[in-house]
C-alpha cells in the first residue's frame, strides 16, 4: 500500500466524489489537471480543498469541511439551489498523481451548503452522525410519523397519483398540472420522473385548481408533458387522521398531553 506524505517532496494530490442521489456521480481533485482513476474521471479544480478533516476513534461524529470556487458546470448555483446535491455521499482522500495509487480518507455525507454568489461551503456528516439520533420519541401534539410511512400504516399508492406538466410559472416556482389536485395536495409532495431533477422529491406548500406551488426551486424550462408523481399531504393533527383518513388508531402523538408550561399558569377560580 502506497504510504503519503512519508518524504521530503509527494506527489500527492487531494480527491472528492460525490454521489447524488439521482445517480450522477462526480470526481474532482486539487491537482492541475485531470485524472481517471476507479472508474471516475476527477476533474481538475485547484481551487477546491478539504478545509478541515477530524477523525476520532470514539463515536464522537468525525467531521470535514470542503470550500471552494464555483469553477464547474457540474456545481453551479442552479442546481445546489435546486436540491442536487441535498444528502449526497461523498469520499475524500489523497491520491499520487503520477501512479494513481490512492487512499480514502473521509467518507459522509453533504449536510448543510451555503453560497455567497462567488464560493460554497459544505458541511460533511460521517456515518457516525447516525449515533446522534435520538431512538426515544419525544412527545408532540402532532403524529410524528411520516405519512404513508412507518407507523402510519396508510398506503402510499392509494393517495399517489401521476400528471403530466402542462405550464410552468418560474416566478411562482409553480406548475400546472394536467388535472385540478384540490387542497388536499397541500403539505404533500411531487416527484419527477423526468428531466435533470428526476427522482427528487418537492414539497407542495400551496394548492389551488391545477397549479400546485413548490417548496424550493425548479430546474427550467420544463417540458410540457413531462411526468411527475403527486402523493397527497397530512397535517399531522387528530382531527385530520380521524376525519379525512380513518386512521386514529395510528396516530403518533399525544395531543390531549399537557404542555410544558402548565406548573407555571395562574389558578383561575370557577376554572
Amino acid at each position: 500500500m502506497r504510504v503519503f506524505f512519508n518524504r521530503e517532496l509527494d506527489t500527492a494530490a487531494t480527491f472528492w466524489r460525490v454521489f447524488r442521489v439521482d445517480g450522477v456521480a462526480l470526481g474532482f481533485t486539487s491537482h492541475d489537471k485531470d485524472l481517471y482513476f476507479g472508474g471516475i474521471r476527477h476533474r481538475a479544480a485547484p481551487g477546491m480543498l478539504p478545509a478541515a478533516i477530524r477523525m476520532t476513534s470514539d463515536v464522537s461524529d468525525d467531521s470535514a469541511e470542503v470550500v471552494g470556487a464555483l469553477t464547474h458546470d457540474a456545481i453551479s448555483e442552479t442546481d445546489l439551489a435546486a436540491g442536487l446535491f441535498d444528502h449526497a455521499s461523498i469520499l475524500i482522500g489523497v491520491v499520487d498523481w503520477e501512479t494513481l495509487e490512492h487512499d480514502v480518507l473521509y467518507s459522509g455525507k453533504i449536510g448543510q451548503l451555503e453560497d455567497d454568489g462567488q464560493g460554497f461551503s459544505a458541511q460533511l456528516k460521517s456515518a457516525k452522525h447516525i449515533l446522534d439520533h435520538d431512538i426515544v420519541p419525544r412527545t408532540s401534539p402532532t403524529c410524528r410519523a411520516a405519512f404513508c410511512g412507518k407507523g402510519c400504516g396508510l398506503s402510499a399508492a392509494r393517495f399517489t397519483t401521476r400528471h403530466a406538466i402542462i405550464d410552468f410559472d418560474e416566478d411562482a416556482n409553480a406548475l400546472q398540472l394536467d388535472a385540478p389536485v384540490g387542497a388536499t395536495a397541500i403539505d404533500g409532495q411531487i416527484r419527477m420522473l423526468a428531466g435533470p431533477q428526476t427522482g427528487l422529491a418537492f414539497g407542495i406548500i400551496e394548492a389551488a385548481g391545477s397549479w400546485i406551488t413548490l417548496d424550493r426551486p425548479i430546474l427550467a424550462p420544463i417540458p410540457a408533458g413531462t411526468r411527475l408523481e403527486l402523493r397527497e399531504g397530512c397535517d399531522h393533527t387528530l382531527t385530520t387522521c380521524s376525519s379525512r383518513f380513518g386512521n386514529a388508531k395510528n396516530f403518533r402523538g399525544e395531543p390531549f398531553l399537557p404542555g410544558n408550561d402548565l406548573l407555571s399558569r395562574y389558578g383561575r377560580s370557577g376554572a
